[in-house]
């Protein structure tokens, strides 16, 4: 038996030329689905429904995958936006906490990543720089130049942690973020940080829940380590006997 993983979805608008309307269209990266069916799973993609049907979705799937996107709205931990914040979609922050919750009441598996961190530590109670200017011991170039399929900057990994068994040590991560984790949401533990300390990777095993901060979606053909991740979650995500 497969593990069913879900990948929650977004929404662009495509531009037509003036004589035809411009439409909405739901997406998803290519890159997670892949990784998913490599990794031995059946990737589902989610498109943003109503809060409602969270319970619902969650029980037709064993597994979830947080996936980036827009930043996190800062009036759910409290703050108004600064100068920096980019686009935000509260449809988007309030049907994924949704999935978050059902998942973590089903016993789901979850794996965030870039966003998905950063919405998983705002559940958990936690807040985000919603700029890395704002962090003043940030030096590192975290949303790189460099084509995303390279990775660009080390990060150290906790011994004992769940990532610790798939990475190593320390590894090289590619980075295309300018919000990070401030304040840790609690019930999570840090797992992976940067050489300038910026969270990396949080986990909270009791509620089955790994996430980073860097994208191995991008990295997966070619990274086994990358790979291991999303083979990581379908194992997770298996209903143990």
């Amino acid at each position: 038996m497969k593990a069913k993983i879900g990948i929650t979805g977004n929404i662009i608008t495509y531009k037509r030329p003036e004589e035809v309307a411009a439409f909405d269209a739901n997406y998803t990266p290519r890159e997670f689905s892949q990784a998913v069916e490599l990794a031995g799973g059946i990737p589902y993609i989610i498109p943003i429904m109503d809060e409602s049907l969270a319970e619902e979705i969650m029980s037709s799937l064993d597994g979830l995958i947080l996936t980036g996107g827009q930043d996190v709205s800062p009036l759910l931990y409290n703050q108004e936006p600064h100068q920096a914040i980019q686009e935000t979609s509260p449809q988007r922050d309030t049907f994924e906490l949704a999935l978050i919750n059902a998942a973590i009441h089903q016993g789901k598996a979850i794996l965030g990543i870039c966003r998905g961190l950063q919405l998983l530590n705002v559940r958990y109670g936690g807040t985000l720089y919603q700029d890395l200017s704002e962090d003043k011991t940030a030096y590192l170039q975290h949303n790189q130049q460099s084509l995303p399929q390279f990775p660009t900057h080390r990060i150290q990994i906790k011994d004992q942690s769940s990532l610790s068994p798939i990475f190593g040590k320390e590894i090289t991560v590619n980075s295309f973020h300018h919000q990070s984790i401030d304040q840790l949401g609690q019930g999570l533990t840090v797992i992976a940080q940067s050489l300038d300390q910026v969270i990396e990777a949080v986990e909270a095993p009791a509620d089955n829940v790994i996430a980073v901060q860097w994208h191995p979606e991008l990295t997966h053909i070619h990274d086994q380590h990358s790979i291991n991740l999303f083979r990581n979650l379908v194992e997770r995500a298996l209903p143990k006997d």
